[in-house]
């Protein structure tokens, strides 16, 4: 016991916990085969029942269709959305009515200053971006072009999200943010170690100019201790079936 307690302490120090995959966790996340849901949402809900995550970070949360969806399928924790779009951030905001686990942030960006900054406003606002877009991207899709802009404030995680996680014993962060992910992540540097899982929208080709694509985004995630658990498809070309970006979810080595 003793030994223990002193590696728990070491470990403390670095901001990492070791938390045992419970038998309950386990039980829970058999009876996740029983429900009426698409297989990619099983398996997304096992990860995250496994690993006993009850608190999710949001990043790019549009008008709120995804964390409801996490929420519909069986998903128990809190969910905090983060938007930065004025249109859709008060979409998100009668959205979150629909659960009391759900909470919504001050509109903002999330990236790796603290100030302000002009954010791109899409057509059909999901690829909306602070990132000038691609023709690759206007050729795939191209309702997704840029229709006008907003200046938004901007966060880093690391100065936002410490109010959020007083009570949360496994956070979990998920990305969307049109080519911004590393962004984010740089500005999480020092909450990332008590974050145990991460969800990505990664590019497979360029989409956006200075994005990071998905090799490099895989051996950042490497680097940081997080090893790549899913992968689906995401944004593909509708003229050739093409993958273009994929969801990503990577949890921690120590996990395992």
């Amino acid at each position: 016991m003793a030994v223990k307690k002193v590696l728990k302490n070491i470990l403390h120090k670095f901001g990492i916990e070791i938390i045992p995959y419970s038998k309950n966790a386990f039980e829970q996340a058999k009876l996740i085969d029983q429900k009426a849901v698409d297989e990619g949402s099983r398996n997304f809900l096992k990860l995250l029942t496994v690993h006993e995550v009850d608190l999710i970070f949001d990043i790019g949360a549009n008008a709120g269709n995804w964390a409801k969806r996490i929420f519909d399928i069986g998903y128990s924790g809190r969910i905090v959305s983060f938007e930065p779009l004025s249109s859709v951030h008060n979409q998100l905001l009668k959205m979150q009515h629909s659960n009391p686990s759900w909470e919504v942030a001050e509109r903002c960006a999330i990236g790796d200053i603290d100030g302000e900054i002009d954010i791109n406003i899409a057509e059909n606002s999901e690829s909306s971006s602070i990132l000038a877009m691609l023709e690759t991207h206007l050729d795939a899709a191209p309702h997704s072009g840029y229709v006008g802009s907003e200046k938004v404030k901007i966060f880093k995680l690391d100065t936002i999200a410490p109010q959020y996680l007083k009570h949360a014993h496994v956070p979990f962060l998920k990305i969307d943010t049109q080519g911004y992910e590393e962004k984010v992540l740089n500005g999480a540097l020092e909450i990332l170690p008590k974050i145990k899982g991460v969800q990505l929208e990664s590019s497979l080709v360029p989409l956006y100019e200075k994005e990071t694509l998905f090799e490099n985004m895989l051996k950042k995630l490497n680097s940081l201790g997080f090893e790549l658990y899913r992968i689906s498809p995401g944004f593909s070309d509708y003229r050739t079936g093409r993958t273009l970006q994929a969801n990503c979810t990577f949890f921690r080595q120590e996990n395992l």
